[in-house]
């Protein structure tokens, strides 16, 4: 039986986060002799303060947003044939990545250097750094 690595790849629909998928298929493609699953993992991040009527529409239009992006993503890992599975998580980008890597026991996460919003990285911190730093398992940056 061949050994499974299974990575996580952070996705926002940013450019970068397109360029992550591809090098995580890119990465699975070329491993002869070893199995990758693949999670594509997005993050909805409620507004603050959460007000739940626009919190619920926040949550609703962010999954439908990524799931449609997610469908293209299906098609070329099922060319490729990689395991993929898609979630939508709610809260902190960062503090979820790290939380469902570990949870999922993955080997690595790989995710774009930056992400949708300038501005919102110069304020916070940027997410991949926070990931990074915080991740129990190697991350790779892909600009």
């Amino acid at each position: 039986m061949l050994p499974t690595k299974k990575l996580l790849v952070a996705f926002d629909g940013s450019p970068s986060s397109y360029k992550a998928f591809d090098f995580a298929l890119d990465l699975s493609t070329a491993c002869q002799g070893t199995t990758h699953e693949i999670f594509l993992v997005a993050v909805v991040q409620p507004p603050e303060p959460a007000d739940i009527v626009e919190m619920d529409a926040v949550i609703e239009a962010g999954t439908e947003h990524y799931e449609k992006l997610f469908g293209e993503l299906r098609e070329k890992a099922k060319s490729s044939s990689v395991t993929l599975t898609t979630e939508i998580l709610i809260g902190h980008p960062a503090d979820q990545i790290v939380h469902f890597a570990a949870e999922k026991e993955c080997d690595m996460v790989l995710m774009g250097q930056r992400g949708k919003s300038r501005v919102e990285q110069w304020l916070l911190g940027s997410v991949s750094k926070r990931v990074a730093s915080y991740s129990h398992c190697s991350v790779v940056i892909v600009k």
